[in-house]
């Protein structure tokens, strides 16, 4: 969807949009554009088959940069409907946001009346019940959600403010529609999911575990003589072989990709399964137990020593 913000409540559906490098938003074309996860992993600038005609409304911009945004937003003034990104990169392996750079990226959008659009794929019901907008105290425009919802299974949905979401139909002319929307068996997961992650001290949990497993990862790193670093929010998590800091993609992609080739296949030998690109955060669970951290930090560490 391309909407943008005109002057007052009015809402016009085409113009240009902004997205970060690194980012990833799916499969539409549009978004294929400097995108991370499996397409930075098989190092491809843009995914074959994809029309040009497809991404010259495509504009990108580094993440943890405001710059670059108000140069773009200045240099195509009027232009830009919408400003879309994972508020914290997990498509790029784990990045999160400076101080003050989403609350940056929030007025600067709102002074050139353009939507932000918060990817929350990732981060939704994962930093807090709230997502990342509770957890950095920011609200978008619009919202996007994915499999967490669904307990994991196939889901997705997205919601925004009220004078958007009433362009959607049966309310409005934009149309919606899905053959696996309100899929019984996704509902009834994500309701016991949802609820799960209200009980009291669910997310004191995954913060008390994702850092004992990052730490621990990373201190075994130092002590092999590896250049590592790394970092998490509550159940999300990632770490690169670079001395870092890692803020966006350019510096994500100086990690030593050989070298997690090398990593991965050793953990999977181990029995502990990562992703298998760098380029794609971790997650830990309200299901990991304290017992099988400490198996995945001892395997990482005689992996570490091995490669």
């Amino acid at each position: 969807m391309y909407w943008g913000a005109s002057p007052g409540p009015r809402l016009h559906w085409t113009g240009e949009f902004i997205k970060f490098k690194g980012c990833y938003h799916g499969h539409a074309d549009p978004f294929l554009v400097k995108a991370g996860s499996g397409v930075a992993t098989l190092a491809l600038p843009d995914s074959p088959g994809v029309p040009r005609a497809a991404t010259y409304e495509t504009l990108t911009a580094p993440y943890n940069d405001i710059a670059p945004m108000e140069k773009l937003l200045e240099n195509n003034k009027g232009e830009i409907c919408a400003v879309i990104l994972e508020p914290v990169v997990g498509n790029a392996g784990f990045i999160p946001p400076k101080p003050e750079f989403l609350n940056a990226l929030c007025k600067i959008t709102k002074e050139n009346n353009a939507l932000l659009i918060f990817d929350e794929v990732m981060t939704g019901f994962r930093l807090s019940y709230g997502g990342a907008q509770e957890y950095f105290g920011i609200t978008p425009d619009l919202t996007t959600l994915g499999k967490i919802i669904g307990g994991g299974l196939p889901v997705g949905a997205y919601g925004g403010r009220r004078e958007i979401m009433e362009m959607v139909a049966p309310a409005g002319p934009m149309y919606q529609a899905g053959t696996l929307s309100g899929n019984p068996l996704a509902m009834t997961a994500g309701i016991h999911t949802l609820k799960r992650l209200q009980e009291p001290g669910s997310y004191e949990y995954l913060d008390e575990i994702t850092s004992e497993l990052v730490q621990g990862i990373i201190d075994a790193g130092k002590k092999t003589g590896h250049a590592i670093c790394g970092g998490y929010i509550r159940g999300m998590f990632g770490f690169f072989f670079t001395d870092g800091p890692v803020y966006n993609f350019a510096d994500a992609k100086k990690s030593d990709t050989a070298k997690f080739a090398r990593f991965f296949q050793g953990m999977l030998r181990e029995g502990v399964y990562f992703a298998p690109s760098h380029f794609e955060a971790g997650f830990t669970s309200l299901a990991h137990t304290d017992e099988g951290i400490q198996k995945t930090i001892a395997a990482a560490e005689k992996v570490l020593q091995q490669i």
